[in-house]
């Protein structure tokens, strides 16, 4: 087994989706209801987690691609599905398990973008501030983390440790 150090508990995790999701219920209440659109396969604890503990009325579709090679963002983003729903003239937030560079999400926003929708607000459990290089807001942050490679809680290296209920750093011997 690798070697992982916790960085952050169950506990932890859920107070922070229990933050988000009631921020994100308090922005909508009074708007048409908004679309999760949830990037695989990463994304699927936390999104599961977050429309569990919102208060509001929302629909929800996912959205697959492949950004990473290891322990390493390869560069080349790859659109393995999209997603399924008519997003024209709706509210969109966008959630993702982690920001690395940066790339996916703009990938994501130009797509998301030519449907036209009303808004989008972006939403990720873990963001890498050290390197990404943004153009636009990211509304809802979890945790900000260092560069370490992270698993657990839906993140995985060559999809194993999803299923571990927190989030780790992953010992440097496994790249």
């Amino acid at each position: 087994m690798a070697n992982l150090k916790q960085l952050y508990t169950k506990d932890d995790i859920n107070l922070r989706v229990l933050n988000i999701s009631s921020r994100i219920s308090e922005k909508f209440k009074d708007k048409d209801p908004p679309i999760f659109i949830g990037v695989l396969n990463g994304s699927f604890r936390f999104i599961a987690d977050l429309i569990q503990s919102i208060s509001i009325q929302c629909e929800v579709d996912f959205i697959k691609v492949r950004s990473y090679d290891g322990t390493r963002p390869s560069g080349n983003i790859q659109l393995l599905e999209d997603i399924s729903i008519d997003i024209k003239n709706k509210n969109i937030i966008l959630v993702e398990d982690i920001i690395d560079t940066g790339e996916t999400i703009k990938f994501l926003l130009e797509k998301i973008y030519a449907q036209s929708p009303k808004t989008i607000s972006i939403a990720t459990l873990l963001m890498k501030h050290e390197k990404t290089k943004l153009n636009f807001c990211v509304d809802y942050v979890g945790f900000e983390i260092s560069q370490e490679f992270v698993v657990g809680y839906g993140l995985d290296y060559n999809g194993d440790f999803r299923y571990l209920n927190g989030i780790y750093s992953l010992n440097d011997n496994c790249n």
